[in-house]
């Protein structure tokens, strides 16, 4: 096992702490996401949110243009830098926050990193477009690569599968998969220490793979990247608590987040920033006073 790493760059000369661990607040510039979508269309009211989540502990803003839940339609390039780079923009004049891309598109990349981005949030790990990884070497940016099974429109919401994705061991199978597209981002010149690992909680698993991911986060990590986890309002949370509103899906949400960091994940993508924030340091007092 790699020792744990407590940083991630995110640029050329930008490196961002995680110990004890970062929140990535989210930010949709979509009208169709499956928790906030519409809500933030406007690019000013998009920015003022995010400021709003800077306040309450979010290390990382990250601002996506085309919704990835499951049955979503894609947003070609030239919309999604329309509705993305004027969000970057005002955050950045603003702030000097993190901030990441959420695409998979090389165009919608790039723009975003010249409005001021930092990192590009991949949910396809590279797969999608051929000229991503090559970019992100390029630019010196900050990655994260993701597990999903399949693209949005092929997907399904993880408590609506007829049959349950099959996997044998959907740990082991997420941990090669990201293992892979690590090398390949690093054969494509992309420094190790700028890769970070999602395991695509809610993307082509079932409930139950779902949260054997996140009990089993510890092998994830044990890869040696940072460990990304993105649990927030997700529907495979509702299917246990009953709450079929995601926006009510708060403490399903938390308690995910502060299993997965007890695995070793330091990165935590939330719509709720302070509640995530507050737990999350609560359990990391619990696991130094443990001695871990």
């Amino acid at each position: 096992m790699s020792a744990e790493r407590h940083f991630w760059t995110v640029g050329p000369d930008r490196i961002l702490s995680l110990d004890p661990f970062a929140i990535m607040g989210v930010i949709n510039a979509t009208p169709d996401s499956f928790s906030d979508g519409g809500q933030f269309a406007d690019a000013e009211e998009a920015a003022q949110h995010a400021l709003a989540l800077v306040e309450q502990g979010a290390a990382i803003i990250d601002v996506g243009g085309e919704s990835t839940r499951p049955g979503a339609h894609r947003v070609d390039a030239e919309e999604q830098v329309r509705r993305v780079v004027p969000v970057i923009a005002r955050i950045r004049m603003r702030s000097n926050v993190v901030i990441s891309v959420d695409t998979t598109q090389a165009a919608v990349a790039e723009a975003a990193l010249e409005a001021g981005a930092d990192i590009v949030n991949d949910v396809s790990a590279g797969t999608e477009d051929p000229a991503l990884l090559p970019l992100v070497a390029r630019r010196g940016a900050g990655l994260v690569l993701m597990h999903r099974l399949a693209p949005p429109g092929e997907d399904s919401y993880s408590d609506r599968y007829e049959k349950e994705p099959s996997y044998g061991d959907v740990v082991r199978s997420v941990g090669d998969f990201l293992l892979a597209r690590a090398e390949a981002a690093m054969q494509a010149g992309v420094a190790r220490e700028a890769i970070a690992l999602d395991p695509g909680l809610g993307f082509g698993k079932s409930v139950a793979q779902n949260f054997e991911l996140v009990a089993r986060t510890s092998e994830i990590a044990a890869l040696g990247f940072p460990v990304l986890v993105g649990a927030s309002r997700k529907s495979f949370l509702g299917s246990v608590s009953g709450r079929t509103d995601p926006e009510q899906r708060i403490i399903g949400s938390v308690v995910a987040a502060v299993a997965a960091y007890g695995g070793g994940a330091r990165l935590v993508r939330a719509h709720d920033v302070g509640a995530h924030r507050e737990a999350l340091l609560v359990a990391h007092a619990v696991l130094r006073g443990a001695g871990m």
